[in-house]
């Protein structure tokens, strides 16, 4: 965990664990940090990197996948948009992908608890195949 927290590092926790659970492990939110964007409900997933936080716009975890930062320090994230924590606004971001179609990828990942694997993006209400393969470099679970 990374980012504005008390104690920032690398946190070992049980399999289930999920991000309320990493934050308590870090010593929790410094003071006056807003959590809005962060699902604290979300299950992790092994060899993530969660930024508490981040600027609007910045993915608030990182899966540690080329060209993403996995050191341990504060600064913006660079890398693959998260499918397990981005915004509406974050995804809004990306190539192919409004406002509507955001809420179908956070709709699905509520419904089903989170993306395990990128490739589930195409089971997404209006992801299709083009869609889906300009959008696979760009996105980590």
């Amino acid at each position: 965990m990374s980012g504005k927290v008390r104690r920032p590092g690398i946190q070992r926790l049980p399999s289930g664990a999920r991000v309320a659970d990493a934050l308590r492990a870090a010593g929790g939110a410094r003071s006056g940090v807003d959590l809005t964007g962060l699902n604290r409900a979300r299950v992790l997933v092994d060899g993530e990197q969660i930024v508490v936080g981040a600027p609007v716009g910045t993915p608030a975890v990182n899966s540690g996948a080329p060209g993403g930062s996995t050191g341990g320090g504060p600064g913006p994230v660079t890398g693959p948009v998260s499918l397990n924590s981005a915004t509406i606004d974050q995804l809004d971001t990306l190539p192919g992908v409004g406002p509507v179609l955001a809420r179908h990828i956070i709709d699905y990942r509520a419904q089903h608890g989170g993306f395990r694997s990128v490739d589930e993006l195409r089971e997404v209400n209006g992801i299709g195949d083009r869609r889906f393969a300009d959008l696979r470099p760009l996105v980590g679970p």
